[in-house]
C-alpha cells in the first residue's frame, strides 16, 4: 500500500483500537504476574508468539527469507525487544499499571525527537513541538506524586528504559535495510531472538512459577495470539504506511485508556496529579497530529 503523508479515518480508527488493546494488555501483564515469573512469562510470550507467527505466514504463504544486509539491524532490534520487555514486565510486578504505563508510552516523544534528525518528511513543526512538550509536561506531573499506592523508582526507570528501546526497534525498522523486509519477518526476528534471551535470564529473579491459576494461563493466550504476534503485525503494517511519529503518537492513548483500566479493573488508587497528566498528554495528542490548513 503506498505510504501517506497524514493519519486518515481509517489509521485513526485502527491507531485507537490498537492503543486499547495495548492497554488492556498492561493490565493483563500485571495479572499474569501472579502467576507466572515476569520475565519468564516475556519469554513464553516471545516463543508462543513464534508458534503463532509460523502457523500463520505458513497459511498466509509468507516467506522466512530475510536479506543477508537486514540480519545485523533484525539482530539489534531482537535484543531491544528482550530488553523493552524485560523492562516492562518486571516494572509492572513492582509498580501500578497507570505510573508505569504513563512512563512506558512517551516513547513517541523520543521517538518524534530523533525522527526530527534522521527520518526525511519528518520534522518537528512549532505546533507537533508543542504537543510534544505538553505531552512531556504531562509524563513529568505523573512522576512527581511519590505518595500512595506502588511507587518505585526502579519501575519508573525500568518502564522509560522498555520507552527507548522500543523507539530504538522503530528506528531500525525505519533507517536500517530491515526496511524492506515485510512486517512478519520483522516481528520474527525480535519474537525468536527475545525468547531464548528472557527465558535464560528469567531464573535468576526468582521461582518461574508462582500460584498459577487458569486465568494467569489465560492472560498468557491473550498476551501470545492478541498482541505479541498479531496484535504488533498490525502496528509495524500501520507503521509501513503512515508517517513513524504520528502513528507512535497515539501510543499517548494507551495510558489513559490503561489509567482507567486499572482503576476499574484492579482498582488502583489513581492520584489527581495523574489525571491531570492524562489531559495534558491527550491535549499532546491532538497536537502532533492536528493537520496544517492549506495555504491559499
Amino acid at each position: 500500500m503506498e505510504r501517506k503523508a497524514h493519519i486518515d479515518l481509517f489509521g485513526a480508527a485502527a491507531l485507537i483500537a490498537f492503543a486499547f488493546n495495548l492497554a488492556f494488555n498492561q493490565v493483563v501483564i500485571k495479572v499474569t504476574a501472579g502467576g507466572f515469573n515476569p520475565v519468564f512469562a516475556a519469554g513464553l510470550r516471545s516463543a508462543g508468539a513464534v508458534v503463532v507467527l509460523l502457523i500463520w505466514m505458513r497459511l498466509r504463504g509468507v516467506s522466512l527469507h530475510v536479506p543477508r544486509d537486514a540480519w545485523t539491524a533484525g539482530l539489534v532490534a531482537g535484543l531491544l525487544f528482550a530488553l523493552e520487555f524485560t523492562c516492562l514486565f518486571v516494572a509492572l510486578d513492582i509498580t501500578t499499571v497507570s505510573r508505569a504505563s504513563v512512563i512506558f508510552y512517551s516513547m513517541p516523544v523520543w521517538l518524534a525527537l530523533i525522527a526530527h534528525y534522521l527520518l526525511p518528511g519528518e520534522s518537528l513543526t512549532r505546533l507537533k513541538g508543542v504537543g510534544l512538550l505538553l505531552a512531556m509536561a504531562g509524563v513529568a506531573l505523573a512522576l512527581s506524586n511519590r505518595s500512595g499506592g506502588e511507587v518505585s523508582w526502579t519501575g519508573d526507570l525500568l518502564a522509560l528504559t522498555s520507552a527507548f528501546c522500543w523507539a530504538g526497534i522503530v528506528l531500525c525498522v525505519r533507517i536500517t535495510p530491515l526496511s524492506r523486509v515485510p512486517p512478519a519477518q520483522q516481528l520474527m526476528f525480535q519474537v525468536a531472538v527475545s525468547a531464548p534471551i528472557m527465558l535464560l535470564f528469567a531464573p535468576l529473579l526468582g521461582p518461574l512459577i508462582r500460584d498459577l491459576q487458569p486465568i494467569h494461563l489465560a492472560g498468557m493466550l491473550f498476551q501470545i495470539i492478541a498482541v505479541a504476534s498479531l496484535g504488533f503485525l498490525v502496528w509495524f503494517w500501520l507503521m509501513s504506511i503512515y508517517p513513524a511519529s504520528s502513528v507512535a503518537s497515539f501510543s499517548f492513548l494507551s495510558p489513559v485508556f490503561s489509567v482507567l483500566l486499572g482503576w476499574l479493573l484492579l482498582s488502583e488508587d489513581v492520584a489527581p496529579s495523574v489525571w491531570g497528566a492524562l489531559v495534558l498528554v491527550a491535549s499532546g495528542i491532538y497536537l502532533i497530529n492536528r493537520r496544517p490548513k492549506p495555504t491559499a
